[in-house]
C-alpha cells in the first residue's frame, strides 16, 4: 500500500476466539473496513504476534490504532477475560512503532458502532421502528462471553458510551427448567453468571441441564445444538434453544430496566443464526415480564445487528472521536 504510514489506521476485534483486523483510510470521512482478516487466536502466543502476522500480510505500517479486546481496560496492563493474553499498552504501542493506540472493552467498540451503523445493518426485531435510534441505548452481545455496553446521548453527534462488565452479573433462574439449569451450572463452576447461561457455550450447558437424568456426555456443541433446533430434528436441541431465548429476554429487560434504555440492541455472533426463531419465541414475553414496568418496556425499539462486523466498525468509528491528544 502507498503512503501506509500516515494514511491507514489499524482496527481490530479481539474476541476469545478469534482475532479480526482491518484498516481504515484516515482520509476518508465514511468507515470503510479494509483489508480484512479474522485470524484463530490459538494460533498465536499473544496479541503482538497476531498483529504482526497481519500487518506482515497486508504489508501495512500504521501509526493509529484502536483495538476492541474482551475484558475490562482500565490501567495499563490488558488481561483477556476469556483467552490467556495479556499485554501492556504501553510496551505494545512501544513495540509495534504506534504514535496512538486505544484500547476499548469490545462492547464498548460495539456500542459505538451502533450510531454509525446503516439502517440496512440493523434487524428490527419489537417496539417502534425508527430510522434513529433513541438514546440510553443498551448493547447486549452472546458470543465467546457475554457483551454489555451502553450508549448515551442523541443522534446529533453527541453520543458517549460507557463501557461495563453486566455480562458477569448473577443468574436469576424462573421456573423449574431454569432452576435445574442453574444447579448444573453451579455444579460445574464457582459461579452462575448470566455469561454462563447466554454465551456460546450457554447453549451447551442448557442441553447438558436439560439431559442431565440421561447423564449425557460429553458436552454438545452449540452451532450444532441451533442447527437440529432450526430444522426440528432434536427436540431437546429446540428445547434448550427456546430456553435461552426466553433467559435473554429476561436479562435484556432487566438491562433495559437498569439502563433506563429507550433502545436494546443485540450483537454478537450467535443470535443472527436465528434471528425468526427468536421473534417468534418467549423472548419478548418476558422482556416485557416486569410488573407495573411492562409498559415501559414496550415502548422499547429492539433490534438485532446484522453488520458481519460490529466489533471493527466500532473501533473504527471510536478512532474517529479521538484526538490525538487522547493518545494511550
Amino acid at each position: 500500500m502507498s503512503d501506509a504510514r500516515s494514511r491507514y489506521a489499524l482496527v481490530a476485534d479481539i474476541g476469545g476466539t478469534n482475532a479480526r483486523f482491518a484498516l481504515i483510510d484516515c482520509a476518508e470521512e465514511a468507515v470503510n473496513l479494509i483489508e480484512t482478516r479474522s485470524l484463530p487466536g490459538d494460533h498465536f502466543d499473544n496479541l503482538q504476534q497476531a498483529i504482526e502476522h497481519y500487518l506482515d500480510e497486508t504489508g501495512a505500517a500504521p501509526r493509529r490504532a484502536a483495538l476492541a479486546v474482551a475484558s475490562p481496560v482500565q490501567g495499563d496492563e490488558i488481561r483477556l477475560t476469556n483467552r490467556a493474553w495479556s499485554f501492556r499498552r504501553s510496551e505494545l504501542q512501544r513495540r509495534l512503532s504506534l504514535d496512538e493506540l486505544h484500547v476499548l472493552n469490545d462492547f464498548g467498540a460495539v456500542a459505538w458502532a451502533v450510531p454509525a451503523l446503516a439502517k440496512q445493518d440493523r434487524i428490527h426485531l419489537h417496539g417502534p421502528e425508527l430510522a434513529h435510534l433513541r438514546g440510553p441505548i443498551s448493547v447486549i452481545g452472546p458470543g465467546t462471553g457475554l457483551g454489555v455496553g451502553l450508549l448515551v446521548g442523541t443522534d446529533q453527534g453527541s453520543w458517549q458510551v460507557l463501557e461495563t462488565e453486566g455480562g458477569h452479573m448473577s443468574f436469576a433462574p424462573i421456573g423449574d427448567e431454569e432452576q435445574a439449569i442453574a444447579r448444573w451450572i453451579g455444579a460445574h463452576f464457582d459461579r452462575v453468571s448470566i455469561e454462563r447461561v447466554l454465551n456460546g457455550e450457554g447453549l451447551s450447558h442448557i442441553a447438558a441441564a436439560l439431559e442431565a437424568a440421561h447423564g449425557t456426555e460429553p458436552l454438545r456443541d452449540p452451532a450444532n445444538i441451533v442447527a437440529a433446533a432450526l430444522d426440528g430434528s432434536d427436540a431437546v436441541a429446540r428445547r434448550t434453544l427456546e430456553r435461552y431465548c426466553a433467559v435473554l429476554g429476561s436479562v435484556a429487560g432487566d438491562l433495559a430496566l437498569a439502563h433506563g434504555a429507550r433502545s436494546l440492541v443485540i450483537a454478537g455472533g450467535i443470535v443472527p443464526r436465528f434471528v425468526p426463531f427468536l421473534r417468534q419465541s418467549a423472548f419478548h414475553q418476558r422482556f416485557l415480564a416486569k410488573g407495573r414496568l411492562a409498559d415501559y418496556l414496550d415502548a422499547v425499539t429492539i433490534e438485532v445487528i446484522g453488520h458481519p462486523q460490529p466489533g471493527l466498525f466500532g473501533a473504527a468509528a471510536a478512532l474517529r472521536q479521538f484526538r490525538p491528544a487522547d493518545a494511550g
